[in-house]
């Protein structure tokens, strides 16, 4: 007889309460110091995470189940098979507003175009988040199927 497959759960916490918490065979995302993937009795590790998309591939059967979320930052912990997401905020693939993504990508670049002519480095730079955070949430919104 097969071994049963092995899953772990995956929950994502904003200060807004839980937003995702289902049962994965692997969840991929990106670390500040490059993409990380884990496992089912994976190392115990809490790491930083970098604005970007978290997938959760749901199980090895629906091998075409990927869940996606965008994240604006945060940390990952895992430790007795539990992945947990914290982060300031994230959005599921599926609830993410596309048009108003687009509306904050375009607010962003103006206001980095207005720091830019004014040399104001510290609103460039807090507009040059807001054009990461804006674009990770189209990418993210693209890559659902």
């Amino acid at each position: 007889m097969a071994d049963p497959e092995k899953l772990f759960r995956v929950n994502v916490v904003t200060p807004d309460g839980l937003i995702y918490s289902h049962r994965s065979s692997i969840i991929d995302m990106r670390a500040v110091d490059g993409q990380r993937a884990i496992m089912y009795n994976h190392t115990p590790i809490l790491t930083p995470l970098s604005i970007g998309d978290v997938k959760v591939k749901r199980s090895r059967e629906m091998s075409n189940k990927v869940d996606h979320i965008a994240v604006n930052g945060g940390y990952i912990e895992f430790s007795n098979n539990t992945a947990t997401v914290i982060a300031d905020s994230a959005e599921r693939a599926r609830n993410i507003d596309v048009s108003r993504a687009e509306a904050a990508k375009k607010r962003a670049e103006q206001h980095m175009k207005e720091a830019r002519e004014k040399h104001d480095t510290r609103s460039f730079e807090r507009a040059e988040i807001a054009l990461k955070r804006a674009t990770n949430r189209i990418s993210v919104y693209n890559s659902r199927k």
